[in-house]
């Protein structure tokens, strides 16, 4: 009861977060996986030892009859882990050519046991076995070249030799070791089919995506259903994939429409598809006929990588036709639509939010910049992961992981039934730009058999870290905390250990990056609006996810949607919440600045309030100085943060979230679909009465806001005589005033008069705050 008392305040705001820990953590792991062959190295993971196996092929081997053939297979066997090789059928010397590994801390018995079976026998399937020694199996390191394969003889269970010889290799490695990424690990050997694959690390690179322009100019020579229409409503669809734009129905109401408008699309490499133009009529409510149509391939487009203006090209429509008969045939007509169609290279395809992209270069490569560093990332291991799912009447998670930066997708393999998953996995990318962010997440893998549940692969947690934050040449290694928003509220899911390197090749190259647009220039000098922008990300982040979903392993949608951040510009109460205490700290410090000068002026310290007067009076004498003075307290009060620098990269921050202060029903109004799929009719009016409330606020601050500027406007607009008059006569009087008086006398006068002693102080508004508030503004002339 006490607990439930913790978990929810009086107010039905949810505590989740509760006694959880949800900050950062710096480790110290012993790092250094060995070395491949080549240059690469594997020095931010920790290193695992695996004892492989490799399969080559058997020879001479004999069916049970011995007549024909055996359908032979191989089994590797180590205490309760076991796995087969693919089978052939009536093959005597068939060729494998398969690698088995497993963690060399799993292995329990003394004894590998390789057995050759024949698949058609009945009961007794074994054609020949081969036993080895566990402690004989010699250690490779890389670049040691691969231990070659000898042939073995093949023994029955008592020991005797038996006809047939087989082709083996046993070495112990780590995860450096070449044959690691391709091997079938024999813990995982209760996990089959379509689930093999997704259990395996992978490397995907994104489609390369482009922006389609389709700017209508005109049609001509348009046949009407109706040729006594007089003010036909004329406008053009355009159709790619499923998205359909279309643009607004021209003003030139006859047979010769003109739009001179534009329709943008995202498309990807390789360009497959095809866009179906269409020119409507809209003959009545929800009623549009069809006045011709064509296919264009976006194959054949032009490529631009400025604004110069493509070819103008006239394209011939076609119109469906009914013959006598009542077949439905395309028949040609001499109607024609003119446009310009091009695909854009000098943009940048957005499919990320731009403060959590990944890459930020423009589409066509002969745009791009030589890298500026690369970005080292090893995955080291998860801890106190929760229980994603059940199976065989127990919690379990099949954790994995995968990382986004750039084009390249990264997916390490899936560690089965393990609530501290190990996987030492290390990636590299190209760095060419320092402000962008790679993105981990961590999933549960439910495309395995066998278990019981959602068949869509469950989110774990997030972690994002932006580049510029990263020192060079450092090593991070820390434990973040993998933290999910539910309807139910915020939740640790466990802690990832990530060891993170940020290599410069140039720092003066890395420097220059600061002074350039953070996006291609086609985005300053012909900007997108934003509506385009938001259209234009959902398509480009629904053609990755179809994409990437297609590949094998698949890296399904619900995986990529969730690394994207797509749905999280909707609306949240939390999330407004969240930016309006943001906005509050940054109006906090002048707030500081503010209570300072009211310090000084208060006369409480009278020693520090002389020194500021002499201060400001050496500033007055002197005001060459002022900037300088400026700069140099701008400098050293830098310079003096330099060692209390933050250490460690940022993460995710559950206060400034406002995550856990979040009521329930924000949380519920958050994860709700749109449109909406609530169906109790009262919660909506509560969420809509809340909305209201809280618009109703922000309406009340732009109507102050516009109050006050207009009443700067009405000074000199007259619409006040009397005030606009007064206002006159002080500009004539103080134009007098500051003409015959000395600038440095005027300021210091201003100054020592709003530093003065409280005595001489009136707790009433100042004057030209008075006159300020009583200007007319047009506030009365709203409804």
């Amino acid at each position: 009861m006490a607990n439930q008392s913790r978990n929810q305040d009086r107010n039905g705001n949810v505590n989740t977060a509760r006694e959880e820990d949800f900050d950062l953590r710096e480790t110290r792991p012993s790092l250094g996986g060995g070395r491949v062959s080549g240059n690469d190295t594997y020095d931010l993971v920790e290193q695992m030892e695996y004892l492989f196996v490799r399969v080559v092929k058997a020879m001479g081997l004999l069916a049970k009859d011995g007549n024909s053939g055996p359908d032979p297979f191989v089994e590797v066997k180590l205490g309760g882990f076991k796995s087969v090789t693919r089978h052939f059928e009536n093959v005597s010397n068939p060729m494998w050519n398969q690698v088995f590994s497993i963690l060399k801390d799993r292995v329990q018995v003394p004894i590998i046991e390789i057995s050759v079976k024949d698949k058609a026998r009945n009961g007794d399937d074994l054609i020949g076995m081969v036993v080895f020694d566990v402690v004989d199996v010699p250690r490779r390191v890389p670049p040691d070249s691969p231990l070659a394969p000898e042939w073995y003889r093949l023994e029955n269970r008592r020991g005797e030799r038996v006809a047939g010889e087989v082709m083996l290799a046993f070495w112990v490695g780590s995860q450096a070791d070449e044959a690691f990424p391709e091997a079938w690990h024999l813990d995982v050997s209760a996990v089959n089919g379509d689930g093999v694959a997704s259990i395996r690390s992978k490397v995907y690179l994104s489609p390369r995506l482009w922006y389609v322009r389709v700017n209508v100019i005109e049609a001509q020579e348009l046949h009407l259903g109706d040729r006594n229409r007089q003010q036909p409503e004329i406008f053009v669809r355009v159709v790619h994939s499923n998205m359909s734009l279309r643009t607004k129905i021209s003003q030139s109401k006859n047979a010769n429409p003109l739009w001179n408008e534009d329709l943008m699309f995202a498309v990807a490499e390789p360009f497959n598809e095809q866009l179906i133009l269409s020119v409507e009529d809209k003959v009545g409510p929800n009623k549009d006929e069809v006045l011709g149509k064509c296919a264009i391939p976006i194959q054949g487009l032009e490529k631009r990588l400025d604004f110069k203006p493509p070819v103008s090209l006239w394209y011939n429509l076609e119109k469906n036709a009914v013959s006598e008969n009542g077949q439905r045939a395309v028949g040609r007509t001499n109607s024609k639509v003119h446009l310009r169609i091009s695909l854009e290279g000098g943009y940048h395809v957005l499919d990320e939010l731009t403060h959590y992209s990944s890459d930020l270069r423009p589409t066509a490569r002969q745009l791009w910049k030589p890298a500026i560093g690369v970005l080292e990332l090893g995955i080291l291991n998860a801890q106190n992961l929760v229980p994603m799912k059940a199976k065989d009447g127990r919690g379990v998670t099949d954790a994995f992981c995968v990382a986004k930066y750039g084009q390249k997708w990264i997916r390490t393999r899936t560690i089965l039934d393990s609530f501290s998953p190990k996987w030492n996995e290390q990636y590299t990318w190209e760095v060419f730009d320092p402000c962008t962010v790679i993105t981990i997440g961590v999933f549960d893998n439910c495309q395995l058999q066998g278990v019981n549940g959602s068949t869509k692969d469950s989110r774990i947690g997030k972690v994002r870290i932006r580049l510029s934050t990263l020192e060079t040449d450092r090593v991070y290694t820390h434990s973040y905390p993998l933290i999910v928003l539910a309807p139910s509220g915020v939740k640790k899911m466990g802690e990832i250990q990530l060891a993170v390197r940020f290599s410069c090749a140039s720092l003066f190259n890395m420097l220059l990056m600061y002074s350039q647009p953070l996006l291609p220039n086609l985005h300053y000098l012909h900007p997108l609006s934003c509506h385009q922008i938001d259209i234009l990300r959902h398509q480009a982040t629904q053609i990755v996810c179809t994409r990437l979903s297609r590949a094998e392993p698949p890296l399904r949608r619900e995986v990529v949607e969730y690394m994207l951040d797509v749905g999280s510009n909707m609306w949240s109460v939390r999330r407004s919440k969240a930016n309006h205490y943001r906005i509050a700290g940054i109006f906090s410090a002048i707030l500081k600045l503010s209570k300072c000068f009211d310090h000084i002026c208060s006369w409480k310290r009278p020693f520090l309030t002389i020194i500021i007067h002499f201060l400001f009076l050496v500033l007055v004498c002197f005001p060459r100085y002022i900037m300088s003075i400026i700069f140099i307290y701008l400098f050293l009060l830098g310079a003096t943060k330099f060692r209390r620098r933050p250490r460690n990269p940022p993460h995710m921050d559950v206060r400034l979230s406002q995550a856990d202060t979040a009521h329930i029903d924000e949380l519920d109004e958050e994860f709700d679909t749109f449109p909406t799929s609530q169906k109790q009719n009262d919660l909506l009016k509560l969420r809509y009465d809340r909305l209201r409330a809280i618009a109703s606020r922000v309406q009340t601050v732009f109507g102050d806001l516009a109050t006050q500027v207009e009443r700067f406007y009405n000074l000199l607009s007259w619409r006040d005589p009397r005030a606009t008059a007064l206002f006159l006569v002080f500009c004539l009087v103080a134009s007098v005033v500051l003409f015959v008086t000395p600038p440095k006398t005027m300021v210091t006068i201003i100054g020592f008069y709003m530093m003065r002693h409280p005595r001489f102080r009136d707790r009433l508004p100042s004057y030209p705050m008075n006159f300020l508030r009583r200007l007319p503004a047009r506030t009365d002339s709203l409804l």
